[in-house]
């Protein structure tokens, strides 16, 4: 470990940087409303993203609070299969897919690859009000009278039988949709047309391979996911035969497409946190990445072999023996460049000169869940583990320890990490610390417990339960308490940074990067003058002499 601090702190910034900083022109909210700045755009989706994250979770404590005791004494039946599905629905699609991408990619991406802009700046704006405009359909639906079908949708009972507001959900997914696809094609052209003068290919940050990566995935699978929402509609407001049995209709077909989008959907909210996480190993640990090419070519081959893995969610509804074991197999090759890029953080670690500051904890902690969900998720990979395991709280605990443990550790991860050049303003770091702790904590605490539960043969989806099962879930309760504080701390200082946070340098952590050869916060173009890259990416092992720009 070093004894060296890396924070620098400059008290006295210079009036150019408040002069010309993006949030230094007219802070109006009309403004904020018609900017087409990338930088302002990623902070309404920050605002909106972290309203949708308190919504669902909101429902996620009505759920823990109804599951402290056996009876179902809080919620009836029919209230917790809403309340659940409002999580479900919230969390996925208005949370964790669009985060990272919307709120780190946008501001960052232009930055890192040295541009004054994304390709298409009307189009990033447009994408954040469809994101406002199906996020309130699916509120208000679910605020109104809700949704009882789970996040899945899964018919025939969605199309059938419900009596709730699917359609008027479904139809607020399907416009976020949109927002998703134009969020990847602004990504893509920008990455491709845009970068600055000597950054080749193989110059380019991790993260901002991770976003291009995560981009392939969103423009190729959510248009599936728009045509069976639109199926899902139409069967069930015209009384078309396409999924209801009753009607000559195939079930098994709406889970085809279903999950033919929502798992490399897993690898839209993973990815990025795979890159946020690998920039901030490598400055803390002041090593150049281990095996770049091959992290670029593990986010690649995940994005690939992703779309071939659909099926090993549906190993007990009905499909073809043959395919099960094909799914199984591409199950576990998925693996394979996930654990590459666990080994190469660990290896970039190893002997490297490591402080802990708040971004590094969060990181570390997602290391190791993400590694517990991917190591659990060979289990779900396996037919006939999957068939004792299928439904059962094993499933659930898998799920939240890579998209809630991992994602949300790497989304603060890179919160912290970046916040100084976002605002401008230093937070307090010990605070920051025990929070990353306590999360890490907490969620161990709330989600473990749901692994045993599984293997003892719990349902996930039950608001009662046999009294045997209490003591675990009064664990997991107990856990979410503690993981709810941890969420509600960085709202509380990272605000408090704002007003009385110290000022920060262009570069407080020292790190490599074009995004740190400019203001803190950045001026309206990025940059005062066109940058030019002569360095390769990641030279920390000459560290008192800052990548040439």
């Amino acid at each position: 470990m070093s004894d060296i601090p890396v924070r620098d702190v400059d008290l006295e910034p210079s009036s150019r940087a408040e002069k010309h900083s993006y949030l230094g022109e007219d802070f109006s909210i009309w403004s904020w409303l018609t900017t087409v700045d990338h930088k302002r755009i990623a902070i309404l989706y920050l605002i909106s993203t972290t309203i949708f994250f308190f919504i669902g979770g909101a429902a996620a404590t009505m759920i823990r609070f109804e599951l402290f005791t056996p009876a179902g004494d809080f919620l009836t039946d029919d209230q917790y299969n809403r309340v659940f599905t409002m999580h479900g629905v919230v969390m996925v699609w208005f949370f964790l897919v669009p985060v990272i991408p919307t709120v780190l990619g946008n501001f960052l991406v232009p930055l890192m690859i040295g541009a004054r802009e994304l390709a298409f700046p009307r189009l990033n704006l447009f994408s954040w009000y469809l994101n406002i405009i199906g996020g309130g359909f699916a509120v208000w639906a679910m605020l109104s009278g809700g949704v009882d079908t789970g996040w899945t949708f899964y018919t025939p009972y969605s199309t059938a039988f419900a009596n709730s507001h699917v359609s008027l959900t479904a139809i607020g997914v399907f416009v976020t949709g949109f927002s998703t696809i134009a969020t990847g094609v602004n990504m893509i052209v920008t990455t491709h047309t845009m970068r600055t003068k000597g950054m080749g290919w193989f110059r380019m940050p991790l993260f901002v391979w991770s976003i291009y990566a995560t981009s392939l995935i969103m423009l190729l699978s959510t248009p599936v996911l728009a045509m069976v929402l639109v199926l899902l509609v139409c069967e069930r407001l015209l009384g078309l035969g396409i999924f209801d049995p009753n009607r000559g209709g195939d079930p098994i077909l709406f889970q085809h497409l279903f999950w033919f989008y929502s798992h490399p959907a897993v690898y839209i909210m993973i990815l990025p946190g795979m890159g946020v996480v690998t920039e901030v190993i490598t400055c803390f640990a002041r090593r150049r990445v281990f095996g770049y090419s091959f992290m670029v070519y593990a986010l690649l081959a995940i994005a690939v072999i992703g779309f071939f893995v659909w099926g090993h969610h549906m190993f007990v509804s009905g499909q073809s023996m043959y395919a099960s074991l094909a799914f199984s197999f591409l199950s576990f090759i998925v693996a394979v460049p996930s654990a590459i890029k666990v080994f190469n953080w660990t290896a970039t670690l190893y002997r490297g000169q490591i402080t802990y500051e708040a971004s590094m904890l969060y990181a570390l902690g997602f290391v190791g869940l993400f590694t517990m969900g991917g190591l659990t998720g060979l289990f779900l990979a396996s037919v006939p583990v999957d068939i004792h395991l299928h439904d059962t709280y094993f499933v659930v605990a898998h799920f939240h320890y890579i998209m809630v443990g991992g994602m949300v550790s790497a989304f603060f991860a890179g919160l912290h990490f970046w916040w100084p050049k976002i605002t401008g303003r230093l937070y307090p770091e010990t605070i920051a610390q025990i929070a990353a702790m306590t999360m890490f904590f907490g969620f161990n605490l709330t989600f473990f417990p749901q692994y045993i539960l599984g293997n003892l043969g719990m349902p996930r989806r039950y608001h009662a339960y046999p009294p045997e099962f209490q003591v675990w879930h009064v664990l997991s309760s107990s856990g979410a308490v503690i993981l709810a504080i941890a969420y509600l701390l960085p709202i509380f200082y990272l605000t408090w940074s704002l007003i009385w946070g110290k000022r920060a340098s262009e570069n407080p952590w020292r790190a490599s990067g074009l995004e740190w050869q400019t203001s803190s916060p950045p001026p309206k173009h990025n940059f005062l003058t066109p940058p030019k890259v002569e360095d390769g990416v990641y030279d920390y092992h000459r560290e008192q002499e800052p990548r040439r720009v």
